[in-house]
């Protein structure tokens, strides 16, 4: 068994598995910086980071696994980062979170529990192969460095943080006149929206980038303890679908109003959606797309009295 698992074939096999594993996280990396930032050890910049930093890793491991050079290096990376990943779900476990780990991004869904199996079914085999032997190349150095250069480097021109990008600045898309005369108006009016500090949503329940932004706005929410009673949604679509959208999310079933008038909605925000509108004693203080939220000035907003 020993001599089976020690052979380069299985090797190929765990560096494949960790190299799908990265590509499926980095397909769905919007999802998979949330998922980090919900556990509230980061801020939401950092998040971004940490985040490709876990699939660069990845995929480092999973082609020095290939390449069957430096097998201790490459071991002892492996053995690390499951160990990580396993203290990090049993933390979730712990706090009672039943939600998709992200393993493999959207596309294949595991609570902790399932991935806790995984992770010990990959850890013991790694300890099977423990006395493996490597390819021996003078190219092993340098090729451990191109790979790490190569990896880092493409993950990061591909996907570049949201706080690193043009679309980060601030994008002032409410079209003001129109905003002020529709807070005059029902069911608006009846909302007290101009009294204190109030969030604004403008949501479509069939909008993926809507349901990830609820969730930053939800978690923000809960992290700098803002009233959830404060903050109203906006939303194009039908009831069932705000139920579903809320289910979705995870989010509290903010207060929310279902828009007859999509035209007049999508002219009100110029066609953008998703939009969130801070708002205090009716004056507009931020507005924000789901690329260009700024915690910092989120958590300001939230916190000062």
């Amino acid at each position: 068994m020993s001599f089976l698992l020690g052979r380069p074939a299985v090797k190929i096999l765990l560096g494949l598995f960790f190299l799908v594993s990265a590509v499926l996280k980095f397909l769905a990396m919007d999802s998979f910086e949330i998922y980090i930032y919900s556990f509230h050890f980061f801020s939401l910049n950092a998040s971004f980071m940490i985040a490709r930093l876990a699939i660069i890793l990845e995929v480092i491991l999973g082609i020095g696994l290939i390449s069957n050079t430096l097998h201790k290096v490459y071991w002892w990376g492996s053995l690390v980062m499951l160990t990580g990943y396993t203290l990090l779900l049993l933390y979730a476990l712990y706090i009672g979170r039943t939600d998709s780990c992200h393993c493999f991004g959207d596309f294949i869904q595991l609570d902790p529990k399932q991935s806790l199996i995984k992770n010990g079914v990959l850890i013991f085999i790694f300890l099977m192969i423990y006395n493996s032997e490597e390819l021996e190349t003078p190219l092993r150095w340098p090729f451990f460095f191109l790979n790490i250069m190569a990896s880092t480097i493409a993950v990061f021109v591909i996907s570049p943080p949201d706080n690193y990008t043009p679309n980060y600045d601030p994008e002032h898309v409410v079209q003001m006149e129109l905003f002020e005369e529709t807070l005059n108006q029902p069911p608006f009016v009846n909302m007290n929206l101009r009294e204190g500090k109030k969030v604004l949503c403008f949501f479509s329940t069939s909008c993926e980038y809507c349901e990830m932004a609820a969730r930053k706005l939800s978690l923000m929410q809960r992290f700098y303890g803002f009233p959830a009673k404060n903050i109203t949604c906006v939303f194009v679509g039908t009831s069932l679908g705000v139920a579903r959208f809320y289910k979705e999310v995870g989010s509290p079933a903010y207060r929310y109003i279902l828009c007859d008038d999509i035209v007049k909605v999508l002219e009100l925000i110029d066609g953008n959606v998703p939009v969130i509108v801070f708002m205090e004693n009716g004056e507009v203080v931020h507005e924000y797309g789901f690329r260009n939220m700024r915690e910092d000035e989120i958590k300001a907003f939230f916190e000062e009295k």
